[in-house]
């Protein structure tokens, strides 16, 4: 690379691309983490959430993604517990990141107003270490690290898939 100026748009031909994800992450009120089946794959489980939209930011993405999902419009904190970086992958053409929100404790009464949409058969809660064996090791691996952030009051910083 020289130390030559490009315009915008030659310059951002030569750095790294990425697409990006926001989602909330819920416990019930008894901290135990709330999560949606997938409906593409029944061995992924998930926390509400999507890619972004074109001009949205994380926080609107999330909230957007968590509404068409659940049904659950949420108007809590924005805090955000980590930030996901995927490298780029022979299935998908540039880097994924994302960004997790904390979305707080849903009450009984929450849980049983959940409305699925087509992407997701079924939301659990479960506890930590009912999620380990439900669980694929590396997505379990990123449940437990947002988990482990929100009760420290940090934010983690995860790579990989």
């Amino acid at each position: 690379m020289t130390n030559m100026w490009l315009p915008p748009e030659q310059y951002i031909e030569t750095i790294a691309r990425a697409t990006s994800y926001a989602c909330l992450y819920f416990t019930d009120t008894a901290g135990r983490p709330f999560q949606l089946r997938s409906h593409s794959d029944r061995e992924v489980w998930q926390w509400p959430g999507g890619n972004l939209e074109r001009g949205e930011t994380p926080w609107e993405g999330a909230r957007r993604e968590c509404l068409e999902e659940t049904g659950i419009d949420f108007q809590g904190p924005q805090r955000l517990l980590g930030v996901h970086f995927v490298p780029q992958r022979e299935d998908w053409p540039a880097n994924h990141i994302g960004f997790i929100f904390d979305g707080g404790a849903l009450t009984d009464d929450q849980l049983a107003r959940v409305r699925l949409t087509d992407e997701h058969t079924a939301w659990h809660v479960a506890t930590v270490d009912e999620w380990r064996r439900e669980m694929r090791p590396v997505d379990f691996a990123r449940l437990e690290a947002i988990n482990t952030a929100r009760k420290a009051g940090t934010v983690a910083y995860l790579e990989g898939p």
